[in-house]
């Protein structure tokens, strides 16, 4: 049972670490800033990134957020 609640407050932390380095790169992708949002990027890549390698998320999960976020910075100007 203590292994089971250890597991979970891992996953928590690390769901959220990546929630919030998502969210980081949509709300610069909406305000436009670009260059900040590439920074943001590899932030928010390593977060799932480790958040797929600890079988938090699917690894096909991560790869379609990145390249989501990817793609809606490459729209911008």
């Amino acid at each position: 049972m203590r292994q089971a609640l250890r597991r979970r407050v891992r996953n928590i932390n690390t769901k959220d670490s990546f929630k919030a380095a998502v969210k980081t790169v949509k709300t610069l992708i909406s305000t436009g800033k670009k260059s900040e949002a590439m920074e943001a990027m590899k932030k928010a890549m390593s977060a799932l990134d480790k958040a797929a390698k600890k079988k938090v998320i699917k690894k096909n999960s991560a790869s379609r957020k990145k390249s989501r976020l990817a793609k809606a910075i490459a729209k911008l100007k």
